[in-house]
């Protein structure tokens, strides 16, 4: 498989795109003011202990406090799942402790304490961190206060396993637990030495740092987003990496001549005046990400819908009607749709809860196909995941671990006609609820010349040929109604102004609710 990085750096924002056989399948966006929290390291203060969630607030000197959960006490962290040892040592004393008898023993009201954030703040919930530190390099993840050596899931040979062990068991140093990353495989010790001491004379300076500082407080901000997505994907496998800025060119030479200096060759400079995600083929990509249909070959689509629970991904045969075997048409149709169902996750950078919908099979072992296509395609997603087999109605539910909003929240922002729903209420809907306001002024009997305010589309239905609901409302109330047409305001809203004082009557309660009220309980429910 051809991988390529291609990164376009304005002085507005910095975007990262993956290429695999020319195809994007990640992109990372980051605005010149944005600085990525995970991997930061702060100390901070305990504000409160939650016994009952078996969780703590910690003050880290941001607006909201950051969580910090009985699990995430004492534990390893990192971008890298690992997998320890058959006959590794029984937990630290400080995890069997919290595990015994509970957060409220091991942590206090007011205590300083070191964390490191492992997830982004989204929606209204603070940054989530851990207390177990732990410095990245780049074949290593150095643990300090822990003593245990582990692989990466992602080496599978238990051979290679097995030598990186007993390479790593001498070198350890006291007192801190090793991490094994992916690019460490096949690596020898002196490849290790280095990147062990490098990371022994971070922390020392990291350490002093921290003894000095009083909470809240940053001890270490991660490296930006450039290098590390270069120090965590720049490997062998990777051909090319462009961009499009000289002086991000020579950081990232400077950088990989540091951490990779076989790979420096493989970094260009791109300085042909057509864009360069024009060049490359990805600008047309990102303008379909946030569409809900996304087309696979022969007419079929998926439709992606995320909701505040859960990501849903609806796979449909659209045009693709097969010429003989439906249930062959079915799996065929279903098998495309995996594969892009995989890319569009990793594009898209959904989280959380994630459902597919495939179209129903009867047979097991076309369900078991599918299942193994869709695995072994998100076999290169560099995100925790969990998968459950086909289930008899058809559906894939899967987790997906998500340390940050998804790109849809990055590159978008709710509708500000229909807050999000997706759907707005009809000009039928919105003229019945015109004529409820009227029929509730009537009974008021407070007032009886108006006039009313809407978008010339709610306009042109309200006063269309012989139903003219304006002329209705006027004849049935007995009211002076004055339709006045603005552009501004928006389809989903409708004003009604008293003609003699000028006042907002939609925002009275004129027979017991406003307009307004019945809008926000109509777009809630």
């Amino acid at each position: 498989m051809k991988r390529e990085i291609v990164i376009n750096s304005t002085s507005h924002e910095t975007r990262v795109a993956l290429l695999e056989d020319g195809r994007l399948v990640e992109l990372l966006v980051q605005g010149a003011d944005e600085r990525r929290l995970v991997g930061n390291i702060y100390k901070g203060r305990i504000k409160t202990v939650l016994p009952g969630m078996q969780a703590a607030f910690v003050d880290i000197g941001m607006e909201k406090a950051a969580f910090l959960h009985s699990s995430d006490i004492g534990q390893l962290t990192g971008d890298d799942r690992y997998d320890a040892d058959d006959d590794e040592e029984a937990p630290a004393e400080i995890i069997r402790k919290t595990r015994r008898a509970g957060i409220e023993t091991v942590l206090k009201d007011g205590q300083e304490i070191l964390v490191q954030v492992i997830k982004e703040p989204i929606s209204t919930k603070g940054p989530r961190v851990t207390s177990e530190v732990s410095i990245a390099g780049r074949y290593l993840v150095l643990v300090p206060d822990d003593h245990h050596i582990r692989v990466s899931k992602r080496i599978s040979d238990w051979g290679e396993k097995k030598r990186l062990r007993n390479l790593l068991r001498p070198l350890r140093p006291e007192g801190f637990g090793l991490i094994i990353r992916t690019e460490g495989e096949g690596r020898q010790e002196t490849d290790f030495k280095s990147d062990i001491k490098r990371l022994l004379k971070f922390w020392g300076q990291l350490k002093k740092l921290a003894d000095r500082s009083e909470p809240p407080s940053l001890i270490h901000q991660e490296m930006g987003m450039v290098s590390g997505l270069i120090r965590d994907v720049y490997t062998d496998d990777v051909e090319s990496l462009a961009v499009d800025n000289r002086s991000v060119y020579r950081e990232i030479l400077s950088f990989v001549r540091e951490i990779a200096p076989a790979l420096k060759g493989r970094v260009k400079l791109y300085t042909e005046p057509t864009p360069i995600y024009d060049y490359y083929n990805i600008e047309p990509e990102i303008e379909k990400m946030i569409d809900r249909r996304v087309w696979i070959r022969k007419g079929s689509y998926l439709i992606v819908d995320q909701t505040e629970a859960m990501v849903t991904i609806d796979v449909n045969t659209g045009r693709f009607v097969g010429k003989k075997d439906q249930e062959l048409t079915i799996l065929r149709t279903n098998l495309e749709a995996a594969r892009e169902v995989a890319r569009q996750i990793r594009l898209r950078d959904i989280g959380g809860l994630i459902v597919i919908d495939f179209i129903d099979m009867y047979s097991r072992e076309n369900r078991r196909k599918l299942y193994d296509e869709f695995c072994s395609w998100l076999r290169y997603d560099r995100a925790k995941r969990a998968v459950s087999p086909v289930s008899d109605f058809g559906l894939i539910e899967m987790t997906r671990e998500r340390i940050r909003p998804s790109l849809m929240t990055a590159l978008s922002e709710p509708c500000p006609h229909c807050n999000g729903l997706g759907r707005v209420l009809s000009r039928q809907t919105m003229a019945t609820k015109v004529e409820r306001w009227f029929q509730r002024a009537k009974a008021a009997g407070k007032y009886n010349k108006f006039n009313l305010v809407v978008n010339p589309v709610l306009g042109d239905f309200l006063t269309d040929g012989a139903a003219n609901r304006v002329a209705r409302i006027a004849n049935v109330y007995h009211f002076h109604v004055n339709l006045v047409r603005d552009t501004t305001m928006s389809p989903q809203e409708f004003m009604v102004m008293d003609m003699d004082s000028g006042r907002n009557l939609t925002r009275e309660h004129i027979g017991g609710v406003s307009a307004d009220a019945e809008m926000m309980a109509h777009q809630s429910a």
